[in-house]
């Protein structure tokens, strides 16, 4: 996708996945002259590889109509000048209900793009099971002074830790500086016992080596990688894969194989330009993930807090 060669014929509003696109010719990032247009063309392209991440998921989502060289907001509940195409789930909320919008299928991705919508992010549940996760998420954050192959080595360990307590895991880019690993989950436990969980590993990690911390405060952890296990807890999200972030370079949370991670990844390279030409070439490096029946089991709960 070459971005700055595809614009849209002056007053023309396009269609894009049967979505009709406003101001189509505003500017998304400005160092790259990254349109609207461009943003709604991208997710029709990845739609067949973002929606299973998404389908069935509550989301929030990063909100910027005027691009990301002005103020973003999170947006949470549907409004009701959303396309029709988004459906609406009501869930309960510590004070009221909330209605939360759902993208099940590419029209309904498209048409996020349509709202303003960069960034999705998504529940650890679906909405028929919502009370019950099926996944557990760690999210690996280091601190700017922290190198590349350290936050590698981190998510190996984490995938080592989840074996010994017989889980597999996968692993993705989060557009950022860090790495998720989500371990897939047969939707038996409830959100307190998948939290619990995800915080057992992660100060299972701390105790085994000083680089890790749970601490969420950025000052002090400058030379560490923060285990974010608060991705499990109700109403948190995680970024999808093949969502864009709201940064400089159009950079995209990219699913990869862990033979695929290494030190010589760059997740910046992974871009709005560069990733539907990547995955039109390539299998899904997820297809074992979608296979995967494997539950928390008690045994496992119970070994963890030996690590």
């Amino acid at each position: 996708m070459n971005a700055r060669s595809r614009r849209a014929a002056p007053g023309h509003e396009p269609v894009v996945a049967g979505i009709r696109i406003s101001h189509p010719d505003r500017i998304v990032y400005p160092e790259r002259g990254i349109t609207k247009l461009d943003v709604a063309r991208y997710y029709e392209t990845i739609g067949p590889w973002i929606v299973p991440h998404v389908a069935g998921r509550p989301l929030t989502l990063v909100h910027c109509p005027q691009g990301i060289g002005a103020p973003c907001n999170y947006l949470k509940h549907s409004k009701l000048w959303g396309p029709t195409v988004i459906r609406r789930v009501r869930i309960q909320e510590k004070t009221k209900v909330g209605d939360y919008m759902v993208a099940d299928d590419a029209h309904a991705v498209v048409a996020l793009a349509q709202m303003g919508v960069i960034e999705i992010h998504t529940w650890n549940s679906i909405d028929r099971d919502i009370e019950r996760p099926n996944r557990i998420v760690w999210d690996l954050d280091p601190g700017p002074h922290v190198r590349w192959p350290q936050v590698v080595a981190a998510a190996r360990t984490v995938r080592e830790i989840l074996e010994t307590l017989r889980l597999r895991s996968w692993v993705k880019t989060t557009g950022g500086a860090g790495l998720h690993v989500i371990a897939p989950v047969a939707p038996v436990r409830d959100w307190s016992e998948c939290l619990a969980f995800a915080r057992a590993v992660a100060e299972a990690l701390v105790r085994a080596n000083p680089l890790y911390t749970t601490r969420f405060p950025k000052a002090g952890r400058e030379s560490q990688i923060l285990i974010d296990f608060m991705r499990n807890n109700r109403t948190n999200t995680s970024v999808a894969a093949f969502s864009l972030r709201a940064r400089p370079g159009a950079a995209v949370s990219v699913p990869l194989r862990w033979e695929q991670l290494t030190t010589r990844v760059r997740p910046a390279a992974f871009t709005l330009e560069s990733v539907p030409r990547r995955f039109a070439r390539q299998q899904d490096p997820w297809i074992d993930y979608w296979r995967c029946r494997q539950r928390l089991s008690d045994a496992a709960i119970r070994a963890v807090t030996a690590l």
